[in-house]
């Protein structure tokens, strides 16, 4: 072998190293064209068409710039005002990654620490079992491993008058359904407690504390934390749902008691400074927000949870979900992606991030589909190096199964109507007063010959009670929601024969009724 040998053939291995390194790079994370950007921007103006939509904006950004940023469709169905890059939606539950950050930013001042114990910031704190109480943690609030139900009390501050304490005070009567830090189950009450954690620590409230320390140094201008701040501001997006089929418009509604966990509403415009302080790890310009250790600290999986044979079918290269700090989480393609849904009542979001690729999306829209899911999918797809597959056509038709589903829900009670029955006492008889210690009062009066149901913590929350069968009544709400429709009461009577307790049942996968107890008072 001659002197020359060895070095010749390290640096052939070394070039074919390189070339094996470029080829690979070139596989993970392929270039995307400008023009392949135009065809994304198609396609999303296609999907929203299709989609029962009446408008959406998207805006994605890539290694630091703005790559598409833009409306698609109207403000609402009675408004043909075109959607813009400033329009404003609600962002619901991606709301909830602001509150990590807000609580971040108090663990990088030595303030607090994620291990905290949350009894040490609100006393008066109790939940379901006195172990629970005493060694709730912080980060257990923001990793939905409370053992509380998912959407589990979430009545209690839905159309209510309850301030987020008096909320976090009736919890106390709340049952779990899961083992504490031993099951996954999506709670927004727990986000509703950080949010109380903050303003503790901090002295002000979770909402100027999030305008002061985050969307004022991002010059996130047009976002707002409150319906209340939407008086006199133009641009605005409108709610929408489907109702037997048919795009139906909603009225905003406010969810301060609750604006922990859903209360920001922002413009795809204004996102995109926060998508790149999440790539950027807390860090905007010279300014640091938070510090890339919380970041980490959020993205990191506290609570894991199972991959389904459904899903390793539909999604193969997703090897991991979890949930970290107001984030969730998990592999696609090979790359970490932490993202979130939000789902307010008329409007749907979601936000994706892709750390490694320097990769964010947001898509805001008026209206309560998946078409939010399907559009991020195909972008991470267009940017990761998807193989062609049209998610919004496969998820269409799966979100129309799945909303006829539910409206035959809504149909069951008065299809198995027990013909020729009459209620078992006068109608006066039912009339009362009916509560318990979770949710307070609703009252039963008659009027104009009928049943009148009336919750006492909700103003909107009254209905008509329709005759079906014994002693159970349909409940026709005199206001639209865009989350249930009509539901039934049952009342329930003592061997003398008289109303003693109200069930209520009404159809929904977001607020559950029959958690509510009614005894006769």
């Amino acid at each position: 072998m001659s002197s020359g040998t060895a070095p010749t053939r390290r640096a052939v291995r070394a070039c074919h190293v390189v070339l094996l390194l470029l080829l690979a790079a070139t596989v993970l994370a392929p270039s995307v064209s400008a023009q392949s950007v135009e065809q994304l921007d198609r396609y999303i103006a296609e999907a929203q068409q299709t989609w029962p939509v009446p408008g959406m904006a998207v805006a994605i950004i890539k290694d630091g710039e703005v790559v598409l940023t833009r409306g698609y469709g109207v403000l609402s169905i009675d408004d043909p005002t075109a959607v813009d890059e400033h329009t404003l939606f609600a962002i619901a539950s991606n709301s909830k990654a602001f509150t990590s950050a807000a609580l971040a930013i108090l663990v990088d001042e030595g303030k607090l620490a994620w291990d905290d114990r949350v009894i040490d910031y609100l006393p008066y704190l109790r939940l379901y079992d006195e172990y629970v109480t005493a060694d709730i943690r912080i980060h257990d609030l923001l990793s939905h491993r409370s053992g509380y139900g998912t959407y589990s009390g979430d009545l209690l501050w839905y159309l209510t008058d309850y301030s987020s304490e008096e909320v976090l005070r009736r919890i106390r009567y709340l049952p779990p359904t899961g083992d504490f830090r031993a099951s996954y189950r999506y709670s927004n009450l727990m986000f509703i407690a950080a949010g109380e954690v903050i303003a503790s620590v901090s002295g002000q409230s979770w909402a100027e504390f999030v305008q002061q320390r985050i969307l004022d140094p991002l010059a996130m201008g047009r976002t707002v934390t409150s319906i209340s701040q939407l008086e006199g501001t133009d641009n605005v997006a409108q709610p929408h749902g489907l109702v037997d089929g048919q795009t139906q418009q909603f009225e905003w509604r406010s969810w301060d008691a609750a604006a922990a966990a859903g209360g920001v509403i922002s413009s795809v415009n204004d996102m995109t400074a926060w998508l790149q302080l999440q790539l950027d790890r807390g860090i905007a310009e010279t300014d640091t927000i938070f510090s890339p250790e919380r970041s980490r600290d959020m993205w990191t999986p506290y609570n894991s949870f199972r991959v389904s044979s459904g899903s390793e079918s539909r999604w193969p290269s997703v090897h991991f979900r979890g949930y970290g700090l107001g984030w969730s989480l998990m592999d696609y393609r090979g790359r970490k992606v932490a993202s979130h849904g939000g789902a307010y009542d008329g409007m749907y979001s979601r936000v994706a991030l892709v750390p490694e690729e320097n990769l964010g999306v947001v898509i805001l829209t008026n209206s309560m589909t998946w078409i939010s899911t399907a559009l991020t999918y195909q972008i991470l797809d267009t940017f990761l190096g998807g193989d062609g597959f049209d998610w919004s056509a496969d998820y269409l038709p799966r979100f129309l199964e799945s909303r006829a589903d539910f409206e035959a829900r809504q149909r069951h009670a008065e299809e198995h109507q027990v013909s020729g029955t009459t209620p078992s006492v006068p109608l006066e008889e039912y009339a009362g007063t009916y509560g318990g210690d979770l949710y307070g009062e609703a009252t039963v009066t008659v009027a104009e010959g009928h049943l009148v149901l009336q919750f006492q913590p909700a103003a909107e929350l009254v209905g008509d009670l329709r005759h079906l069968h014994h002693d159970t009544f349909i409940v026709e709400w005199r206001n639209r929601f865009p989350w249930f429709g009509q539901g039934t009461v049952q009342f329930v009577l003592d061997v003398a024969g008289r109303p003693v307790e109200m069930k209520v049942d009404v159809p929904n996968e977001d607020f559950w009724f029959n958690e509510l107890e009614f005894l006769r008072r």
